[in-house]
């Protein structure tokens, strides 16, 4: 029971600040407004453990790679914990299938994020469209990356936005692309629904 306790924990904790670390990577990725408040709570939270990183792993055009790097050591340690509370003491396993279930786990949270960031946008622009709230603009920035491309390939319709539909769509696939590599990889063997 006090390992359930305990995974639960670790699970909540390193999967807020696992979220805080790749909201960092993908407000970087959109270029998003740095001077908004949420953008730079995410940057002073995500700052102490990125600045090591930083100077071994410089960002590329607007791709911050130390952000990924943090996210996936992050994520690694997480795995590494709970085998270590499931197992009563250190576990034998490879560490380069530490490494992939941290990989796809990274993933699979980044295309989650989308996936809720667009339901949120298109929930906000039926209630309130236009709204100024930092974090309403905070979110349809971050969504713009993966939905100017669907907008541009599809026409018009009148004023009809139909893009969300075809992210969605695209985001589901990968969804379960994800899960079955997660399967394949032996992530769903320790027990985690995660």
């Amino acid at each position: 029971m006090l390992a359930d306790i305990l995974i639960t924990i670790l699970l909540i904790a390193s999967t807020f600040y696992l979220t805080i670390v790749l909201l960092r990577f993908l407000l970087q990725l959109a270029r998003a407004d740095f001077y908004n408040p949420i953008t730079q709570f995410v940057v002073k939270a995500t700052n102490p453990p990125l600045r090591p990183l930083q100077r071994v792993i410089p960002g590329l055009g607007g791709f911050d790679g130390a952000s990924l790097v943090l996210a996936v050591i992050i994520q690694g340690i997480t795995f590494f914990l709970i085998l270590v509370a499931l197992n009563g003491g250190i576990p034998a396993i490879n560490p380069i299938t530490l490494l992939v279930w941290a990989v796809l786990n990274v993933l699979d949270l980044i295309v989650k994020i989308y996936f809720w960031s667009v339901i949120a946008v298109v929930v906000v622009s039926w209630i309130a469209p236009g709204s100024g709230h930092p974090a309403i603009q905070l979110v349809a920035q971050i969504t713009e990356p993966v939905m100017r491309p669907v907008r541009n390939i599809m026409p018009s319709m009148g004023g009809l936005d139909l893009s969300p539909i075809i992210v969605f769509l695209i985001l589901n696939v990968i969804s379960v692309v994800i899960e079955h590599m997660k399967m394949a990889a032996g992530l769903g063997s320790i027990g985690l629904g995660m």
